[in-house]
């Protein structure tokens, strides 16, 4: 009977833990799953799919016959301020593209020797660099070769380069950087060679929009973002601002009368009104826009496309009536903006005396 009562007073006291723990179940918060999507992120399909068709613009290709070294990019810099490089000894390449002016003018079109009124804009020389051509014609085949045009060309800068070679032997300390540089003599050639190198060291890569590439989510604003997808995708600018450069390297008439472009270097009529397409990197710094700088601000020529262009027979298929509002009008412009960055400091260099 003992051992009888020892096992009713176990079975009584479990019972009794056991009551107590369900209790403190019972008494123990609950998940509430139907909270949970609340604290999930939603993620915009149509932003994160036009991110993707963008890229960084990486490093400038430099040419195997023309290597960077901070001497010859010092020199070619020299060279770019030296009015020596003009037939009157009054204009440089720093004339019409100022690093003040984003590398441009800041004018419709640019004004030539002694005043002469040239017929185009002076395209920025930021990032040009990356073009496998150069004007808006595309008549240089390296940023070489372009850097002698304008000192040739009787409208521009109407120096020889025979004179120039002559001129530029009349300074000694010319003579010794060449030397010391190319370990060679001054020439047209070499000349072209620093210039060169020196306009690639004109680059904008970082921008707000590449800080949003690379993951900043807070780097442009919704604006732009909304942009970004108009760009990408209703607006279709993407279709000639495309790659890392923003800019397809082709040639399109955008609907603009008055300039043959592009059939001026290759004779061919399809060609006729055709212009570059230009890269977006610093973009907002480089107005007006467009060949004949008709354009004054970015909202001109978002407004411009909107509309479907201009009449001349020859344009492009691409060119077309968008269907813009306003409020897609001025996200275009902010995500323009996020594209522009900050302008290269350039400090003027002293010119050597003869």
């Amino acid at each position: 009977m003992k051992k009888m009562g020892l096992v009713m007073m176990l079975i009584f006291v479990l019972s009794i833990l056991g009551a107590c723990s369900e209790k403190e179940d019972a008494s123990a918060p609950v998940a509430n799953n139907e909270n949970e999507p609340e604290n999930e992120v939603k993620i915009d399909q149509e932003l994160e799919d036009a991110k993707a068709k963008f890229e960084p613009l990486g490093e400038i290709p430099v040419p195997a016959d023309n290597p960077m070294t901070d001497e010859k990019v010092e020199l070619g810099k020299t060279l770019y301020f030296d009015p020596r490089l003009s037939g009157n000894n009054v204009q440089s390449c720093m004339s019409c593209h100022a690093p003040g002016a984003g590398f441009g003018d800041g004018m419709a079109k640019f004004i030539g020797f002694e005043g002469f009124n040239g017929p185009r804009n002076s395209p920025t020389i930021i990032n040009s660099g990356y073009y496998p051509t150069n004007f808006w014609d595309g008549r240089a085949g390296s940023l070489e070769e372009q850097a002698l045009g304008p000192i040739q060309s009787e409208a521009e800068m109407n120096q020889s380069l025979d004179e120039l070679v002559i001129e530029l032997n009349g300074v000694p300390t010319y003579v010794e950087q060449f030397n010391t540089i190319f370990n060679d003599q001054i020439s047209a050639d070499n000349i072209a060679k620093a210039i060169a190198a020196f306009e690639r060291t004109i680059v904008i890569a970082d921008t707000a929009f590449d800080r949003y590439l690379q993951g900043d989510e807070d780097a442009i604003s919704a604006d732009a973002k909304d942009g970004m997808k108009l760009f990408a995708g209703k607006a279709g600018c993407i279709s000639c601002h495309a790659g890392p450069l923003l800019s397809d390297y082709s040639y399109h008439n955008l609907g603009m009368s008055g300039d043959d472009g592009r059939f001026g270097v290759t004779g061919k009529e399809e060609d006729k009104g055709k212009f570059r397409t230009a890269g977006l990197r610093g973009v907002a710094h480089t107005a007006p826009f467009m060949h004949d700088g008709s354009l004054e601000t970015l909202k001109d020529v978002v407004m411009y496309y909107n509309e479907g262009g201009g009449d001349h027979g020859n344009k492009s298929v691409l060119v077309k009536p968008l269907n813009l509002t306003d409020k897609e009008i001025n996200s275009l412009v902010a995500f323009l903006d996020s594209l522009s960055g900050e302008l290269p400091v350039i400090e003027t260099p002293e010119i050597p005396k003869n």
